[in-house]
This record gives structure tokens, sequence and C-alpha cells, in this order.
């Protein structure tokens, strides 16, 4: 079996962890990789974000040449991402100055020679692993003769070669972003691998991305990967993680905050899953989602709340009128809302603060509301991107994950969202409004939750200052009651209700008082029945006496009158 292309080029890695990602583990090692792009475009801060990488992670120590910029102003410039560039220029980083003096501008004479014998010094005397010519195209362009610049680019990659280094070499290109212009058109074929950095305003947003453009013996990510300049520097965006070989799944439920919406889940959502509540304007999709919150404080678990609509205070009370009470927990440090603009920055910024604001606040749940608005002008391309990624992010971490976004009228008949978020959701929940009878009323619906049973049926969604509950619906005619028209169900069912049991009370009223009438017949029978038994015993008695005593004057009679005595024996005969 063929071994793997990665396994034949030994990485280097840039601990830009997206970017080592694009490229399966980094640059060549002891190569040379090429950085173009425009200006502006985070060309000088990958290198040197790469060279203060090695020198402080893998102890590679490391040399920047600069061109063109100063070394000093460089540092300066980096001071802010904490890198702790003064420490490390002791020991593992040497900074360079080799920009052309004015004499050497005007003269046009100028090669490397020098600056390499001056360089070898060095990268001997520190075990130099890696270095960085930043704004090369600085002296290439002191060369009228492209015979000149080709002969100093030759030379330079030799030296690279014969010292082993992993090389860095920085330059200028038109703002188009191809290498058009001699001589970096034919350093592209010279170098092991080839990177493009992009930094372009789409309707009035910064968009930064990185390409590469080729890698000699190593497989790579060929799309564009957005990138963003952050606290710690560039944040490339890399591809989307395994999940499964991460972080297994979880039967562990968390509440929704409404005890019924809990119901209808089979028992909340899954923990670390994601949730998507869709709904227009006004559908209580920011009630939903503080509710959620409040539940997960009130279990103790810590939660972040990222907010494109209202400032904190303002979600505090309106959330609130409910009777979802937040103000403890942000006072508890439990919640931190967070407010955040859509026009601030690309689709790509937010992610990163994001995620940023979610670790330093050690976040065990996240909502985004609305995340829909990461698609506002300049980010529609961006956008379903970046939700992938935090979602996928948030499920390595471990963390449950609820965004709300707008939906129009017609796209649950579409049965899809503006940037796709439902076909990545785990539940998605819709809230719409039914118009009825002059009434516009909230309705709750259940589109899909993987991996558990859940409700089919429309639910009135109810907000009330005593909390938030859902209601069920009626039908009649076809037409789904809410509101007034359900009240008004509820309460002839509940009329209908009372007087059956009205009903039910006279009637064992009416068997009660008839019970009674018959135990007391039935009273009065027996005491007739045991009067009639004990005269017949009285009758019998007398009876009984009566021939007694008729006996006896019987045979008294008998005896006065002798009838009963015996017969004379009758005479003899003689003879």
């Amino acid at each position: 079996m063929k071994p793997h292309p990665d396994a034949m080029v030994s990485k280097c890695p840039t601990g830009i962890v997206g970017f080592d990602k694009v490229t399966a583990g980094g640059l060549p090692r002891g190569r040379t990789s090429l950085v173009l792009g425009g200006a502006g475009s985070g060309k000088t801060l990958f290198a040197l974000q790469t060279l203060v990488n090695g020198a402080r992670t893998w102890n590679e120590p490391g040399i920047f040449v600069a061109f063109e910029e100063d070394s000093r102003r460089i540092a300066e410039n980096a001071a802010k991402f904490g890198w702790s560039l003064p420490a490390l220029k002791r020991q593992k980083l040497l900074f360079i100055d080799a920009q052309p003096t004015s004499d050497l501008v005007h003269s046009g004479e100028f090669d490397l020679v020098g600056l390499l014998a001056m360089l070898e010094t060095k990268v001997r005397a520190m075990k130099a692993r890696r270095i960085v010519f930043d704004s090369l195209d600085v002296v290439l362009d002191l060369m009228d003769d492209p015979r000149s610049q080709r002969r100093e680019i030759y030379r330079l990659h030799d030296w690279l070669l014969r010292h082993g280094l992993t090389a860095l070499l920085t330059a200028k290109v038109w703002s188009g972003g191809a290498a058009g212009r001699q001589p970096f058109e034919f350093m592209q074929f010279m170098v092991d691998c080839a990177l493009v950095l992009n930094h372009d305003m789409t309707q009035g947003v910064s968009q930064r991305t990185i390409r590469v453009v080729k890698y000699r013996g190593s497989s790579f990510a060929e799309n564009e990967s957005p990138f963003v300049i952050g606290r710690e520097g560039l944040d490339v965006a890399g591809p989307r993680a395994d999940l499964n070989a991460t972080r297994g799944a979880t039967l562990e439920r968390v509440s929704s905050g409404i005890a019924r919406l809990d119901s209808m889940l089979g028992g909340g959502y899954y923990r670390a899953a994601s949730v998507l509540i869709t709904g227009s304007p006004g559908t209580a999709k920011s009630t939903l989602s503080g509710a959620f919150a409040a539940a997960a404080c009130r279990r103790g678990e810590r939660t972040l709340f990222v907010s494109f609509d209202s400032p904190a205070a303002e979600m505090v009370r309106n959330l609130a009128s409910v009777n979802i009470n937040l103000a403890g927990f942000v006072r508890r440090g439990l919640l931190q809302i967070v407010q955040a603009k859509s026009g601030d920055g690309s689709a790509e910024a937010h992610l990163q603060h994001i995620k940023l604001l979610a670790r330093e606040h050690r976040a065990a749940h996240l909502v985004v509301d609305p995340i829909s608005a990461l698609a506002k002008r300049g980010n529609e391309q961006a956008a379903h991107s970046v939700v992938e990624r935090l979602i996928d992010w948030c499920k390595g971490e471990g963390l449950t994950v609820l965004c709300t976004s707008l939906l129009d009228a017609t796209a649950l008949e579409d049965e899809s969202t503006s940037m796709e978020i439902s076909t990545i959701a785990d539940t998605w929940i819709h809230l719409s409004y039914v118009v009825h009878a002059g009434e516009r009323n909230r309705a709750l619906t259940i589109v899909k939750s993987r991996g558990t049973s859940h409700s089919n049926q429309v639910r009135e969604l109810v907000l009330r200052t005593e909390g938030v509950t859902l209601s069920d619906v009626y039908t009649a005619g076809g037409e789904v009651l809410m509101g007034t028209l359900r009240w008004e169900k509820e309460q002839a069912l509940r009329n209908q209700r009372q007087a059956e049991r009205e009903l039910e009370q006279r009637r064992a009223r009416e068997l009660d008082a008839s019970e009674t009438e018959l135990l007391l017949k039935l009273k009065a029978l027996e005491r007739d029945l045991a009067n009639a038994r004990s005269e017949r015993a009285i009758l019998r008695a007398k009876q009984t006496e009566t021939r007694a005593q008729s006996a006896a004057t019987r045979k008294d009679i008998a005896a006065l009158r002798g009838a009963d005595a015996a017969p004379n024996p009758s005479p003899r005969k003689t003879t």
C-alpha cells in the first residue's frame, strides 16, 4: 500500500490552528514557502506569527529579516497580540533591519551576497530553524533587470536549501490577488508552497481570505479559507471538524425553560445539541431564548447570551415582563449578556469574538439572537459557513447552542431557512402568527427534533405577567381557534362540564333522598313484621294453652260420667 502523500513531506506547524488543518500539518519543513497578498492583507503578521509560535511552542529559534518596515515598529504593532516578543527576542527570536539605503536606491546596484553572509553567521550562532524574508519585493524592485532579479532569487533559494531552513518569503501583489507581475510569477513555480492572502471590501464589510495555491508532495484544502485578525493574531477558518472523532453523543436532557415545551420534546433539548428557533419579528423568539438561559442558570450552569437586537439592560427589562428574571443571574456571574452589532465586522469576526467570549465565560450554553444577523449586507456568502463552524465548535466543546433566526412566512413551506441553518440544527422550533376574528396570536410548532419523539401538534404560545406557557388549540369548521376564540371555546367547555357536574350532583341528591325514604319504609315494614310475628307467637301460645285446657276438661267430664270405666265380666253359666 502506498503511503499517504502527507507522510512523504515533513510538516512545520505554524501554530495557526485553522491554517495547519487546511495544510494537514503546516508549512513544508526545511523548504521555502511564498506568501503573496495586497497591502493590508496580513502577510507580515502571518509570517511573524509563524516565527513566534515556532520559537515559543516548538523551541525553534527564528530570524525575521525586514526589507520594508522597521523591525521596531513591527514589534510594537505585534505587542497587542500578547506574544511576549521582548522575552523571545533575547533568546529565540532575532530581528534584522535590511531596508535598502537611499544610496542603493539611487545607484541601482544591489545583491544579497553580503546579507546572506551575515545571516549565515547568525543562523549558526543561534541555531535558527526558521527564517522570514518580509517584503522581498522591495529589494527586487531595485533591480531593473529581470535577469538580476532571477539571479538573486535563485541565490536566496539555494542558500535556504543548503541550510535546511523553513523559510517564508512575503511579497506584495496587485489588489486582484493574482501574481501577475514579474518576478513573483516565476517564484510560485520555484517554491514548494505558495499562499495568497486577500483583503476585500464586500458591500462595505471587510472580508479576508487565505488560499493555498500549491503545496508540493502534500494534500491541502484548495478552496479559500476565511480568516480574521483577532486578539491572538490570525484566526483561520479550517475545514469542518470531524465530530465523531472528538465527542460522543449524550442522552442527557436540558430544560427549555417551559414545562409544556419540555413535554412536547420528550423531556427537553439534548445537551450539546443545536437548537434553532425561527419566526417573524415579534413571535417571541427572544422570549424562548431567555427562558432557556434562565433555566440553565437556575441549574448553576454558566450561559453566554449574544444579542444582535437589544442591549443587555433592555433584554433584562423586557424578559422580566413575562416573569423571566435574569438580573440576579447576571449579578452572580452565571449569565453574561453581550450586545453585538452586525455592521461592526464580518461574520468571521463575529464568530471569533463569540468563541473568545464563550471560552472566557466558561459557558456551558450559548444563545445567539438572532443568528440571521450574520447574513446581513456583505456577509451573505460567508454566513452559512460561519454558522456551520459555530455549531461544530459548540458540539466539539460540549456547549448547547440555541440560535434564533428571522424567517419569512413562505420559508416554512419550503422547509428551509435563509442560511440553511435548519438542515444542520438538531431541533427546529417555528413560531408564527395566527390572525383570526380580529386577533393576532402566537403559535408554536416543532418542525423536527433529531433522536427523540416529539409532538406534531400546534400549541398557542401565551405570554403573561405570570410567565410563559403553551395552551392547547381547538379547531372548529377547519379553523384553528386561538386567543379569545380559544378562551370562548374553553369557557364553553368549562360551562358544559359545570352543567354536567350540577346534573350529577342533583341526581345524586335525588337518589340519596329516595334511598332515605326507602330505608324508612323498610324500617317500618320491619317493625310491622316483628309485631306480626310477636302477635302470631302469642296467638299460638294461647291456642296451645286453650287446647290443653280443653283436653283437661274433657277428661274431667268423662271421669264424672264413668263413660270411660272398664266393663264388668259376664256371669258364668251353671248346669
